[in-house]
């Protein structure tokens, strides 16, 4: 049986049991971080300690798979040795790659250790093969994530113009910014992913109950008024609802996923290397599900010998773990252009 050339599956794992989880379901690799604020995703109860992150480690490539470590928020003033630290623990721990964003940390990380293979984190925001192909000059970046801001034609022009590997999203919540130059948070809080590694860091939030109603805060600022037959999200800026005009809405994005399952043929075409699954901060049964779902629909678009159609089933899998009950292909289908 004939086979054709399809993504690497980048699963998620915020914790161990979601690491097992998507092991055990069929991706090809996980991406993880330290609990601390060298990662994008630090909040309180996520990631990995050391003794975590060893038997993470052991259990994925006891299995033939591969782990990632993002480091991929932006070193602070004075405090360059804690992210450096970050990068020496990798080696380490015997990482297969390393996930960062920081251009300074880059530059040590290939200086100090020229074997360590290095991706470049969609917080660095490179949307052009000459941002790709920089990293690659400089810094010997072998993969890089690009923002959920192009479109797939887009995806394909820079993947014919560069020697890197390219890794996008596949699935999971949306980023209405462009990774890595998000300042909303930031313009709330003094506090942004790219600093601290939290959008809307927690000791921020608010929740106000009363009759019949819950309102969200963000540092004072409200953000949303949920009635009591509505599911209260996270109080975050882009998807906050405000008047406007007299007229209250989703004024930035609505919640929604993004779901490529039906562009899946066109992904492979292209040349990706591998399609990430958002969601860090999810639970293990949220990445059970979606990696379950993922792996069947790569494994029959790799039957070469069976033409690939998008089952009803996988659809229904996935809108139930999806943001705001809603899919999207996203930026990667604009059809007014």
């Amino acid at each position: 049986m004939s086979r054709q050339k399809v993504p690497q599956l980048i699963c998620p794992a915020g914790s161990l049991p979601a690491l097992k989880a998507a092991i055990d379901h069929g991706a090809d690799a996980v991406y993880l971080g330290y609990r601390n604020d060298t990662n994008a995703r630090n909040f309180a109860g996520l990631n990995f300690d050391r003794k975590a992150m060893v038997e993470g480690i052991r259990y994925a490539q006891a299995r033939g798979r591969q782990v990632l470590l993002a480091i991929n928020t932006f070193a602070q003033p004075g405090r360059a040795a804690d992210w450096q630290g970050a990068v020496d623990g990798a080696t380490d721990l015997g990482v297969d790659a390393v996930i960062l964003a920081d251009v300074g940390l880059l530059d040590y990380a290939c200086r100090r250790y020229p074997d360590l293979r290095l991706h470049l984190s969609v917080q660095g925001s490179a949307t052009s093969y000459e941002a790709v192909n920089f990293a690659h000059r400089e810094f010997g970046v072998r993969r890089a994530v690009l923002p959920r801001v192009l479109t797939l034609a887009q995806v394909e022009t820079v993947i014919r113009n560069t020697p890197v590997e390219i890794e996008v999203f596949g699935f999971g919540s949306l980023c209405v910014m462009n990774e890595g130059r998000c300042w909303l948070s930031s313009y709330a809080t003094g506090e942004s992913p790219n600093t601290v590694g939290a959008c809307s860091p927690a000791k921020y939030v608010k929740w106000e109950k009363s009759a019949g109603e819950m309102n969200t805060r963000l540092n004072g600022i409200l953000i949303d008024c949920f009635r009591d037959d509505e599911p209260a999200g996270y109080p975050t800026l882009c998807k906050g609802r405000f008047e406007v005009d007299g007229e209250t809405y989703y004024a930035l994005e609505e919640p929604t996923s993004l779901n490529v399952l039906e562009i899946l043929p066109e992904i492979a075409r292209i040349g990706v290397a591998a399609i990430k699954v958002e969601g860090r901060q999810r639970s293990p049964t949220y990445v059970a599900q979606v990696t379950r779902t993922l792996r069947a629909a790569l494994d029959e678009l790799a039957n070469a010998n069976q033409r690939f159609h998008v089952r009803p089933a996988w659809q229904a899998e996935l809108a139930r773990v999806s943001e705001g009950s809603q899919v999207t292909l996203g930026a990667y289908d604009r059809p007014w252009r």
